[in-house]
């Protein structure tokens, strides 16, 4: 579970999605160097919110597009 007390995202430094390009397209952007989470923001609307994801639950969802993960997982 979470703590309810979010990190301070200020200083983070944002890396975007190499499947983005420059024409608008659907974009994203995570921040490294946050133990146990995952910050992720739309690349488009930088001062909007950002979803912190459990590190564990990214790690699945990449494995996931990658075709990583065993069936009915």
């Amino acid at each position: 579970m979470l703590s309810a007390s979010r990190p301070d995202l200020s200083t983070a430094v944002w890396r975007k999605s190499s499947y983005s390009n420059n024409e608008g397209g659907v974009c994203v952007e995570v921040a490294d160097g946050y133990p146990a989470l995952v910050p992720v923001r739309d690349s488009k609307n930088p001062h909007g919110p950002a979803l912190l994801i459990p590190h564990h639950a990214w790690a699945a969802f990449i494995a996931g597009l990658k075709g990583e993960c065993p069936a009915g997982r």
